[in-house]
């Protein structure tokens, strides 16, 4: 994926290990609008949604992240019935607005998760690279 495609981290409640997602800018705009409990002055989509369901009578209980497909994240809303198929971003999205758990599979984890490094010891990288960045000189890119 690109470089400056916006990743949201999905932390397992318990589990240490992240989910890493890339998604559109929209989407993780949507996103960080809910975590900052930021409201529109009209309803965006995810918004108009979700109040949708509550109006009909059919509040979103879960989102699920179901599966991993040739690099692809699916994702299932569970209402009442019948889950309802969902990309992972929007189904976040939904899940923050309405205060639901986002549940990740088991499989997807195992596939996709990875090892947060521990914060020791990226300070301790972090602080290597500001030592080096003191001491280095143009001349030490020149070639020889």
């Amino acid at each position: 994926m690109p470089s400056n495609a916006p990743i949201v981290l999905v932390r397992p409640v318990d589990s240490g290990v992240l989910l890493p997602i890339w998604i559109g800018p929209n989407e993780a705009a949507a996103i960080a609008m809910a975590q900052q409990g930021v409201a529109a002055p009209r309803p965006l989509t995810h918004d108009l949604f979700v109040a949708t369901l509550l109006h009909l009578g059919s509040p979103l209980r879960e989102v699920r992240i179901v599966r991993l497909e040739d690099g692809v994240f699916y994702a299932e809303l569970v209402l009442d019935g019948d889950p309802v198929d969902a990309r992972p971003s929007d189904a976040i999205a939904l899940a923050l607005r309405a205060g639901v758990p986002i549940l990740v599979a088991d499989e997807v984890l195992a596939e996709a998760g990875v090892e947060p490094e521990p914060e020791d010891q990226a300070a301790d990288e972090v602080e290597q690279f500001r030592e080096f960045l003191d001491t280095v000189t143009p001349q030490d890119f020149q070639e020889h």
